[in-house]
């Protein structure tokens, strides 16, 4: 399946693109690398951020689909992504998804991990997205609050390691 947007890859590096609201955020962590990369691969930010994860992977990897479920019971809200880049070296971990048709938002979010000179551990969140659905675009401004509290949860599971 295809994703809902032209930019693909732009999380990655560089400028993200005009037209998105966009969301950037770095912390340090205090676990080594390698369980910080076997955490992100595990799903461990999304899991920690109070979503379920419905895939058919145990772990992330280039063209692996899954959707994230926000809410509770039948009041949970699935939204469909595709990894689109993964980056695996000695120093730099992390991965890029863009929204499928059927997602409330059109985008991509990426979450990377790197080390510095120093040896710490950064986790960074990079993200441009926009409503895809007439009642998300209505919303925004919840929509907006909902995001920032995700990706600040996000960041909280990786730190809790």
């Amino acid at each position: 399946m295809d994703v809902t947007y032209a930019e693909v890859g732009a999380t990655r590096e560089g400028p993200l693109p005009a037209g998105y609201l966009h969301v950037t955020r770095r912390v340090r962590l205090t676990a080594g690398f390698a369980a910080a990369a076997e955490a992100l691969a595990r799903w461990r930010p999304q899991h920690g951020a109070g979503l379920r994860v419905r895939t058919d992977a145990e772990r992330a990897g280039l063209g692996v689909e899954f959707a994230s479920g926000i809410g509770a019971g039948p009041l949970r809200l699935w939204v469909p992504c595709k990894i689109v880049w993964i980056v695996d070296e000695p120093d730099r971990y992390g991965f890029g998804f863009g929204t499928l048709p059927g997602h409330v938002e059109t985008g991509e979010e990426a979450f990377l991990l790197s080390t510095d000179a120093e040896g710490h551990v950064w986790f960074d969140v990079r993200a441009f997205s926009r409503p895809a659905k007439w009642w998300v675009k209505l919303g925004a401004p919840v929509a907006r609050l909902l995001q920032a509290k995700v990706t600040d949860r996000y960041t909280a599971a990786m730190q809790s390691l």
